[in-house]
């Protein structure tokens, strides 16, 4: 079977995922999961006890999660070398090193700003609290990266890689939580723009809107929810 990749809307960083399966080019299937409302459902803890996104059905029906351990399934069926390198290499190493920063810290860093907004304590004072702890702790994890940027494209030489892939669904919460302008960090707004203008991802980022666009041909198709709740849930 095609493995099956769960992504969640609005904005999830899994978007990048979906977008690293049309750069990997091989068939696979995906579910939309809506993470304010179904996800928390109780029968989504037959998939993901956490309730989160992302969760990779894979080729042999077992329900695989965090961001981490999909990318590197992935990488593992990669042998083309589309969107990973040689294991070992500089460039293995150096991809392996940017999605570890960006799947931490970086993404860690959003979470007091999520918090604040969902969170339905009504203090005021508490909610301010949270954001400018979150805000700074985002504009310190924005500095580093920025740091780490070099001279390349992407982030790992001249074409899109998984690092990317985990990238790009993350970097546009700063816009959705009003932390700052992208260009205060130069090299990452540009990156941005490069990798936003890739048909994959531009591809995935209509997916998540609810649209039918034309990819690569290696979806071949979506499936409902319960679905995949009821076929592979345990």
């Amino acid at each position: 079977m095609e493995p099956i990749l769960l992504y969640g809307f609005p904005l999830g960083s899994s978007m990048g995922l979906v977008a690293a399966l049309e750069w990997l080019g091989q068939p696979y299937r995906l579910s939309r999961v809506d993470m304010l409302g179904e996800m928390r459902e109780p029968s989504y803890a037959r998939l993901n006890a956490r309730h989160e996104t992302p969760v990779l059905i894979t080729d042999e029906g077992r329900p695989l999660t965090e961001t981490m351990a999909i990318a590197a399934w992935l990488e593992a069926r990669d042998i083309e070398r589309r969107i990973s390198f040689v294991p070992g290499s500089p460039e293995a190493d150096r991809m392996h090193q940017l999605m570890a920063f960006v799947n931490t810290g970086f993404t860690g860093a959003f979470s007091p700003l999520w918090v604040a907004l969902e969170t339905e304590d009504p203090d005021p004072e508490l909610k301010a609290r949270l954001r400018k702890f979150g805000q700074e702790r985002v504009i310190e994890r924005h500095d580093k990266l920025e740091a780490m940027i070099g001279d390349a494209p992407f982030l790992v030489g001249d074409r899109p890689t998984l690092a990317d892939g985990v990238l790009i669904g993350v970097a546009r919460w700063l816009e959705f939580h009003e932390v700052a302008e992208p260009d205060r960090w130069p090299r990452l707004e540009a990156l941005r723009r490069r990798i936003e203008a890739d048909p994959a991802v531009r591809f995935a980022t209509a997916i998540e809107n609810g649209e039918t666009p034309v990819g690569s041909g290696a979806l071949r198709g979506q499936l409902p929810l319960a679905e995949v709740i009821e076929k592979f849930g345990v």
